[in-house]
């Protein structure tokens, strides 16, 4: 049951519509923005993804050495050792790698439809050893004393959730990794409940459990306690392989409206929704058992990934939630729904 009013203007950003970020690079995919207003205008903090153009019967990633410095890795494409059965890792000699290096882009707009850069916002990159394979998948949590990033740190250590704080979107406050590894996929709430920060995190268990969400709580959204597993994957469902927080929850009169995205064992990611208890967000009232939003559209199943959509950044005006999304993990796309639809969606 997709209940999703798709802008007409789709895709709104390809990776064609914006020049390579780093030397020698190619921007390969634009992913999963956040997003928030500033300045009067609707702004997309976008994941873009690049690697060195691809020569024949060579496989070439890029990667930060110890000195900070991105450096490009080449395998043969015949390698026994080699698997490049997916398009996003690599596997060699029991190491994985990824085949591209993301980092965050900000382009805004007056209309929420056409976008452009502004060089006075750079972009923000990786730094450091854990963040060595770039970082991803960017919410913002507009908040009362500032914009906050959760974002994933991606390593060949691992893989965790980083925080930053801003304010003018030029300066920035790093607090390293707060959800360690292996996690991803942290939405923060945008206002304090019975006075404690609260977080939808993703932890992942190979053995025992799985890709499940969680909700953590937090005195100062540096140090997280009291997690707790609120949505586990359904068998036989289109969320059956795994499951996780999309943008910061919705406040309504019926409680804290969560879209997250499910996947299937396909790797066919849909949208859904959570409706959380006011007071307490680990109680969960209500969820999807349709999904509300499916990879229908050309555009969303056919690129680098297809049969793909997958948010983590919206706005809310009354009743009208506008998706900014990821489509076939390559397009940025942009689309409606009725709060109180999705709601009645889940009754």
């Amino acid at each position: 049951m997709d209940i999703a009013k798709r802008f007409s203007q789709n895709p709104l950003l390809s990776p064609n519509d914006l020049a390579p970020g780093i030397e020698g690079m190619e921007i390969t995919c634009l992913l999963n923005p956040g997003v928030f207003q500033f300045n009067n205008k609707t702004w997309l903090l976008l994941r873009v993804a690049e690697r060195p153009a691809q020569q024949e019967n060579v496989i070439s990633f890029p990667v930060y050495n110890k000195e900070g410095k991105i450096e490009v890795v080449s395998f043969p494409e015949n390698d026994p050792e080699l698997d490049a059965s997916d398009p996003r890792v690599i596997g060699y000699k029991g190491k994985d790698y990824l085949t591209t290096m993301s980092y965050l882009r900000l382009v805004s707009s007056v209309d929420g439809i056409n976008f452009q850069e502004d060089l006075e916002f750079p972009p923000i990159f990786g730094q450091g050893e854990l963040e060595s394979f770039g970082i991803e998948d960017c919410r913002v949590a507009t908040t009362e004393d500032g914009f906050y990033l959760t974002f994933t740190e991606v390593s060949s250590v691992a893989v965790g959730v980083g925080l930053m704080k801003t304010r003018d979107w030029k300066h920035f406050e790093r607090h390293g990794m707060i959800f360690p590894p292996h996690n991803k996929d942290c939405a923060l709430f945008e206002e304090k409940i019975n006075d404690k920060y609260y977080a939808l995190h993703r932890p992942s268990s190979p053995e025992l459990g799985g890709n499940y969400i969680w909700v953590a709580e937090s005195p100062d959204r540096l140090h997280w306690g009291n997690h707790q597993c609120i949505a586990t994957t359904r068998d036989g469902m289109w969320d059956s392989a795994r499951v996780g927080a999309g943008a910061s929850p919705i406040k309504t009169k019926e409680g804290w409206l969560e879209i997250y995205h499910g996947a299937n064992s396909e790797n066919r990611y849909c949208l859904g929704a959570l409706l959380l208890d006011l007071e307490n967000p680990s109680k969960v009232i209500a969820r999807s058992n349709d999904p509300i939003m499916e990879p229908i559209a050309d555009y969303e199943k056919t690129g680098f990934f297809g049969n793909v959509v997958f948010t983590n950044g919206h706005l809310v005006d009354g009743d009208k939630v506008t998706i900014y999304y990821g489509a076939s993990d390559e397009v940025i796309c942009g689309a409606e729904f009725s709060i109180q639809e999705i709601l009645n969606s889940l009754k």
